[in-house]
């Protein structure tokens, strides 16, 4: 099986920029990497080209509510949720980052995304921007977290 080119160049970028990263298997990715300190609040963050959309690249976090959080929320009515997940995402909109509600590990988090999908124009730049951009949005979302729930 050919190992994709995007995945070589971000594994390139992360030893040049000195990023320690492991790769995950995940059978929904082409490839998927996880960064274990990213952006300027060293959250981790992964890397990922969806085997149903080759040729894109979504960068993520996710934010982890605190046991507090899980709690309430579980104790939600399915309208509850409802409501609650759309103003996670309303905010989340705001800052330009696609959203999602996962259950993992038995906790409840927020996935915070942006997707690059201009094949031409992915390049350590925008990666590195984008790396960024998540960062900000993982630690913005987690803040509105605490503040509003």
């Amino acid at each position: 099986m050919a190992v994709s080119r995007m995945r070589d160049n971000i594994e390139r970028w992360m030893i040049h920029e000195g990023l320690s990263f492991d790769e995950i298997k995940n059978p929904e990715n082409s490839f998927q990497i996880l960064i274990k300190h990213a952006g300027q609040y060293g959250i981790p963050a992964d890397i990922f080209e969806p085997k149903a959309q080759p040729g894109i690249l979504v960068i993520g976090a996710k934010v982890v509510m605190k046991n507090s959080q899980i709690s309430r929320y579980l104790g939600f009515s399915e309208d509850e949720k409802k409501k609650f997940e759309q103003k996670v995402s309303d905010f989340c909109y705001s800052l330009q980052a696609i959203s999602k509600m996962i259950t993992e590990d038995g906790k409840q988090k927020v996935g915070v995304y942006v997707v690059l999908d201009d094949k031409e124009n992915i390049n350590q730049q925008t990666v590195f921007d984008a790396i960024e951009r998540v960062s900000e949005m993982h630690e913005k979302t987690s803040r509105f977290l605490l503040k509003t729930f």
